[in-house]
């Protein structure tokens, strides 16, 4: 792939503060599109459009027919700014600050992990399970910025969630896209590692539905990612040990104390991990697998496991 590096046009547009002759809406749309091609961004036409709309305030529409409107110098610093992150790798979700999920925005920053669209098939096995209680507590281990806490509260109006991170930074996210989304008094939001903050809030065997998208790269495979994804998405949400499933392994021990007969444990995998995860679960005999769900690639995706026994009457 293409990189822009020093010396190079990169250098160059962080130089460019004040343009001459002055810059126009579509100098600099072309000036941004110039710059990904050479980044060897794939999208680049239409990265440049949201970056615009957000950096200057404006809408496409602007962008489409008032294309000689003259940029004025604060706006083509705004701009820029964005334009070159964006070319040095950072995720266009950290640059316009949300991300969509299952048909909601969320707030997303920098230091916490971007919601993927497969994960939405953990909400959607959830919505569609019957639960074995009506007013369901529910978990979401590793809650990042709280698309499936919310995501869950939003699709549940009955139930009760706990979203659970170990960085304090995603906790804080989450709690403004609670806010954004106005389910605050349904999400309780505890710091710790796993299903250990629950520990003392007596919760044993009552917990309906547990939720995770825990790390599952394997460490080895770390460095291979995309940049965009190695140099600026954390680590902590990424690594899964030497062969992805050490969190998952640990989750599933945990999980059987806290979910109660009939509760499910919903949890996302990598590629080919469905099979080794299903039978890791059945080896600790509390398990019954539920199903597997395949995302639009094909790939078995997401699990759901069902904890042994019998259901309250």
């Amino acid at each position: 792939m293409a990189g822009v590096t020093e010396g190079s046009r990169l250098r160059e547009l962080r130089l460019r503060v004040n343009p001459d002759p002055p810059m126009t809406l579509c100098t600099l749309y072309r000036e941004g599109v110039t710059l990904f091609l050479e980044a060897g961004i794939a999208n680049a036409a239409n990265e440049v459009m949201w970056i615009l709309e957000a950096a200057l305030g404006i809408s496409r529409l602007a962008l489409y027919t008032d294309q000689d409107r003259i940029v004025d110098q604060e706006g083509w610093k705004a701009a820029m700014r964005l334009l070159v992150r964006r070319a040095s790798g950072e995720p266009l979700q950290y640059l316009l600050g949300t991300q969509e999920f299952w048909g909601l925005e969320f707030a997303v920053r920098p230091g916490v992990f971007i919601p993927r669209p497969e994960t939405e098939l953990i909400v959607e096995e959830v919505l569609s399970y019957s639960l074995p209680s009506s007013s369901p507590l529910i978990v979401d281990v590793g809650t990042g910025p709280g698309c499936l806490a919310v995501a869950l509260a939003v699709g549940c109006p009955h139930g009760k969630v706990y979203a659970i991170d170990r960085c304090p930074l995603a906790l804080a996210v989450a709690k403004e896209n609670a806010e954004r989304h106005r389910v605050t008094h349904r999400v309780t939001f505890l710091f710790g590692d796993l299903l250990q903050p629950l520990a003392p809030l007596g919760l044993e065997c009552h917990i309906s539905a547990i939720v995770a998208n825990p790390p599952y790269l394997p460490t080895s495979q770390l460095e291979t990612l995309p940049r965009e994804v190695r140099d600026f998405e954390p680590r902590l949400a990424l690594d899964g040990g030497s062969d992805g499933l050490e969190p998952y392994r640990r989750l599933l021990r945990e999980a059987l104390i806290f979910l109660e007969p009939g509760g499910i444990l919903v949890v996302e995998v990598g590629a080919g991990q469905a099979a080794q995860a299903c039978k890791e679960a059945l080896g600790l005999e509390g398990f019954l697998v539920r199903g597997v769900r395949r995302d639009s690639a094909g790939i078995e995706r997401v699990i759901c496991l069902e904890r042994r026994g019998q259901r309250p009457s």
